[in-house]
């Protein structure tokens, strides 16, 4: 995993800092440098905001210069307001953060991504002094991004470079089996028939079904309850069972079908 560290420069906000070093917590980095930091009280916002990195990530941070930044890291810094012109380098040519991983994981030295002031950023001056400029592709007539927000998307970019392990959603995906489905199938026939479809069309609509449920690959629980409503469908129809009179639709006559 790449050493990846983070810079806050003089935040407004004792909040924002503790919001960037869970953000860091979130992502797996550990090291947290301070240029110009607001108080950060153990019992005020900075902690309250700052989750689990309460812990390790913002009690351990470092109270440094930006002299110290550029002296010991590569440095990447965050900005807002670029400029698309080859022939200024202050703000151009800039990296954004999807593509930032790859330049990251070549390169041979510390890393340290700066983020700047919640109202104006990094000033030219300071972005002049860092190796790398980065910023987060966004609306045009509202760009500029909370320091908070800003960091976070930076991070969750980086996550491949810097978590070894990710926990992912469960996103797992039994379809059903095929005698499952093909039993869907002739439920949802048989339906057609009951409710009384054309009886012309009946294979046509049977065919839609089929490539429908197809794309859709449902699982064997999906499979299993939609044959039920259909069964049920299908009975109510031909009468074999009343039609249950739900809120809304007391003068329904039980014998009606759906």
């Amino acid at each position: 995993m790449a050493d990846v560290a983070v810079a806050v420069v003089d935040a407004g906000t004792p909040g924002n800092v503790g919001t960037v070093a869970r953000a860091m917590k979130n992502f797996g980095l550990e090291d947290l440098y301070l240029v110009d930091p607001p108080d950060l009280d153990p019992d005020g916002e900075a902690y309250g905001f700052a989750g689990q990195a309460r812990e390790d990530v913002l009690p351990d941070a470092r109270e440094v210069d930006l002299q110290f930044l550029v002296e010991n890291f590569y440095t990447v810094a965050t900005t807002a307001i670029t400029n698309e012109d080859a022939t200024k380098h202050v703000r151009y040519p800039f990296v954004e953060p999807a593509d930032l991983a790859d330049e990251v994981a070549g390169v041979d030295a510390d890393v340290c991504l700066v983020f700047g002031r919640e109202r104006v950023g990094l000033t030219n001056e300071e972005l002049a002094r860092f190796d790398r400029v980065c910023s987060i592709p966004a609306a045009a007539d509202y760009p500029v991004l909370n320091l908070a927000q800003a960091a976070t998307v930076v991070l969750y970019e980086l996550r491949g470079v810097t978590v070894a392990d990710t926990q992912q959603p469960d996103d797992s995906h039994e379809r059903a089996e095929e005698h499952d489905l093909e039993g869907l199938y002739g439920t949802f026939d048989d339906y057609l028939r009951a409710v009384g479809h054309p009886p012309e069309k009946v294979d046509k609509t049977g065919r839609l079904f089929r490539r429908l449920l197809a794309r859709a690959h449902p699982t064997g629980r999906e499979a299993r309850t939609l044959r039920g409503v259909l069964r049920r469908g299908a009975m109510v129809a031909t009468g074999e069972i009343p039609r249950r009179v739900g809120e809304g639709d007391e003068d329904a006559d039980p014998s009606d079908g759906p």
